[in-house]
């Protein structure tokens, strides 16, 4: 049985060609040998597994070579390519400074550098972990560094350049380093799994490379240990399932539920989540990201950010139809806001439920309203009952003969004020000037009795005899001077009110939440405001509308707001002159008036 080498020893790039996400670099350094410009000390920087010691490697080798191609590349058949190949290479030497990072390695690497190389024409020393060696250390290398020998080269590579003293820096050539594409790793990917032969699925390999996040060596490691699950088929089940990764799948049924305002489907599958060990938090999160990518499906210029396989980016194109773009707006803002609100949560479970019960109400709990109501059950087909009308109110037959059919029944004001406040601001009035939502009925009874009345045959004072005494059953006025004041119903609409204005007007619902209104039994609203700037504020846009929004809402007919403002906040700042002064002290100090007295004395002039 042959030695199994894990692939990222095995495919490691050997030229330039090979390496995968650094093309930039990749030509710059071959621009340099080709063209003869080599500097003596370079610095390549980046994440882990991106190709810095790899670049290394491949740079010393193509320096030395004696047949280099017309691109750059080493020839890897001259002695010095094949003693590199085989590791007895004694021109290019490389140093772990994570294990070597005193001052005496590196005085002995001092003295090294002075041996001229064996084979080729430079002695290429490739330091690893750089940013490991101490402040003496450093210090120590400073001289070296910037004046080598003619045949020295120095290759220094780190994860950390931060870490690295500038006089290092500026005696070298920096190349960072980036992170590899989605793209990238998964084209390499697939080379390898071709070279394999392994069977494999795009949206597998996808998820590799999303996990490896970033790094090919990573990414070569996650293909290992997924062939070694999978064997000769590597599927996107396969994958998810050795990975641990939670399906896409389970964020696509969680938005068609929060679609259709099924927020009970929603905690099941949250609860299912939970029980196959994933984090509450990784969830919501993940869930966020799926918002995300639907937005950017939402415009074809966008979709190209989506770092998906060609099989899911269907499915994110198909749900992204469904959904509107308020929906994804608000809901990332509420899955953003229970990610601040989970680390300082105790009962965290909670706050990921609250987050997809609202999510639930964002679209999907209006349509099951609408179709509630279009649809009624068949208790709900029975005819109401009439109501009952207070005997203050009760109207001869004969006005009642000559109302129009079409009139509507009399509601008592509570439950008008209540009805009123289960519909939004926009059912129960318009914007005015102030933006802020004011009410008012959507049809007034008392013009359709005047547009729909039509005039009997009797004579004509007969008929406007009628209609006053219809006009006495409609709820104006006129039946508002009959129901007695109510303190709590004030209080009531007043909150209905403030509720109203909460979005369209803030400043406005925080002067209404914050000062209480005091009620008298005989409906006078005293308000105590803290300034007088914020009294002239209320007076010219507020109270107006206000009383008016409680006058409809309880029935009353008149409804006086009278506004105060707090002693101190009211009370101007006064300079005190020396005379008050003598005053205060002597009312605290009866004694220093009795010595005033005694001694006649008085201010200076």
């Amino acid at each position: 049985m042959d030695k199994f080498i894990v692939s990222a020893r095995k495919y490691r790039p050997t030229t330039f060609s090979d390496v995968v996400g650094q093309s930039a670099i990749s030509t710059t350094l071959k621009n340099s040998i080709l063209n003869q410009h080599l500097g003596h000390a370079y610095l390549f920087s980046g994440p882990r597994g991106v190709g810095k010691t790899t670049c290394a490697r491949i740079f010393a080798r193509t320096i030395n070579c004696f047949n280099i191609t017309e691109t750059g590349e080493a020839c890897n058949t001259c002695e010095s390519c094949i003693s590199f190949n085989e590791n007895r290479s004694y021109s290019i030497h490389e140093l772990d400074a994570a294990s070597n990072n005193s001052v005496d390695d590196i005085r002995l690497l001092n003295e090294q550098v002075r041996i001229p190389p064996q084979i080729g024409s430079y002695s290429i020393y490739i330091i690893d972990e750089v940013h490991m060696l101490s402040q003496q250390a450093f210090n120590a290398f400073l001289k070296t560094l910037e004046e080598p020998p003619a045949h020295a080269v120095f290759i220094l590579a780190t994860t950390e350049k931060h870490k690295i003293i500038p006089t290092i820096l500026s005696r070298c050539q920096i190349f960072d380093f980036n992170r590899i594409g989605v793209e990238d790793a998964v084209t390499y990917l697939k080379s390898i799994a071709e070279k394999e032969s392994l069977a494999f699925e795009e949206d597998a390999l996808h998820v590799i490379a999303q996990k490896a996040d970033g790094a090919m060596r990573d990414a070569l490691s996650i293909f290992d240990q997924v062939v070694s699950f999978s064997g000769d088929t590597i599927s996107y089940q396969n994958v998810i399932k050795n990975l641990n990764i939670l399906d896409y799948e389970y964020f696509f049924r969680l938005t068609f539920s929060a679609l259709e305002g099924d927020a009970p489907s929603m905690l099941l599958l949250f609860n299912e989540v939970l029980g196959k060990g994933f984090d509450a938090r990784n969830f919501i999160n993940g869930y966020a990201a799926h918002l995300r990518d639907l937005m950017v499906c939402k415009d074809p210029a966008t979709v190209q950010l989506m770092e998906v396989g060609a099989g899911i980016r269907e499915k994110y194109l198909s749900q992204s139809q469904q959904v509107s773009l308020s929906f994804l707006y608000e809901g990332l803002d509420i899955c953003n806001q229970a990610d601040i609100q989970f680390r300082t949560s105790r009962n965290q479970r909670l706050t990921v439920e609250l987050a997809l019960v609202k999510l639930a109400n964002l679209n999907g709990g209006q349509k099951k309203k609408q179709l509630t109501e279009s649809s009624p059950d068949q208790t709900s087909s029975a005819p109401e009952a009439a109501p009952v009308v207070p005997a203050a109110s009760v109207v001869p037959a004969a006005a009642v003969e000559a109302a129009p059919v079409s009139a509507k029944p009399v509601e008592n004001p509570k439950q008008a004020a209540a009805k009123s406040d289960t519909k939004t601001p926009e059912e129960n009035g318009y914007r005015n000037g102030n933006n802020h939502t004011v009410w008012k009925p959507s049809i007034s009874i008392k013009d359709s009795l005047k547009q729909d009345y039509v005039e009997p045959s009797a004579p004509k004072p007969q008929a406007v005899e009628k209609k006053e005494e219809v006009a006495s059953i409609i709820p104006g006025e006129k039946q508002a001077e009959q129901v007695p004041p109510d303190p709590d119903l004030i209080l009531n609409a007043w909150k209905a009110y403030a509720a109203s204005v909460e979005k369209t007007n803030p400043r406005v619902f925080s002067t209404l939440q914050n000062q209480k209104p005091v009620v008298s039994a005989e409906g006078v609203i005293r308000v105590l405001l803290n300034t007088e700037a914020q009294k002239d504020n209320f007076q010219k846009n507020i109270r107006g509308d206000l009383s008016s929004y409680i006058r409809e809402a309880t029935g009353m007919a008149v409804i006086e707001i009278i506004t105060e403002v707090m002693e101190q906040a009211s009370e101007k700042k006064r300079i005190y002159t020396d005379q008050d002064r003598l005053e205060f002290m002597m009312k605290k100090n009866p004694e220093v008036g009795q010595l005033k007295s005694r001694f006649g004395l008085d201010f200076d002039d």
